[in-house]
């Protein structure tokens, strides 16, 4: 996200500028900087791939999280700043990941998913998890809430691939689960 240091901007001699054209240019290039910083990240969007290993038969799961999105949901809930290379908290993470995404079985049966890890960068937080049930399945439930309780504009994307095809679902506040057909 680009900065403009605001002081620099008042101290810009206008006499080093040789014309009213070139100092409307360099305003306008400025404001710009400036509006483009603040309009950097008006929406709020995650994503979640999900697949089936050929060689294991286990369906994978994985999460793309924008960082501060992540931070800014950890910070609300729990009133300080965070390290996500610490094991503490990974697992705060993990608790509301595993409330806020889940998959069931057409019956309602809630499908175990095991947290494989994170990989953290200064982007994002990809969550990894893996299920060994068959939750690729006609039927079956797809419950995601993740972010919606404290970003509400937050949009999540589901891909499921499946046989070599792609589906995809929109999760928002008013879909926040949704049966495969």
């Amino acid at each position: 996200m680009a900065t403009v240091n605001m002081k620099s901007l008042m101290l810009m001699p206008r006499k080093s500028l040789k014309t009213k054209a070139a100092f409307r240019l360099w305003l306008g290039t400025a404001l710009l900087c400036l509006c483009t910083a603040a309009a950097a990240h008006r929406f709020h969007a995650a994503i979640t791939d999900i697949s089936v290993n050929a060689r294991t038969g286990n369906t994978e799961i994985i999460h793309t999280l924008m960082a501060h999105d992540v931070e800014a949901l950890l910070t609300q809930r729990h009133q300080r700043r965070f390290d996500m290379a610490g094991a503490e908290d990974e697992r705060l993470l993990r608790q509301y990941i595993e409330q806020q995404f889940y998959l069931a079985a057409p019956g309602g049966r809630r499908l175990q998913l095991q947290w494989i890890g994170i990989k953290v960068d200064a982007e994002s937080v990809i969550v990894y998890q893996e299920s060994s049930a068959a939750a690729v399945q006609k039927g079956a439930l797809i419950h995601n809430s993740m972010l919606i309780d404290v970003l509400h504009d937050q949009s999540n994307t589901v891909n499921l691939t499946n046989n070599g095809k792609v589906r995809t679902w929109l999760f928002g506040r008013k879909h926040i689960e949704q049966i495969l057909p």
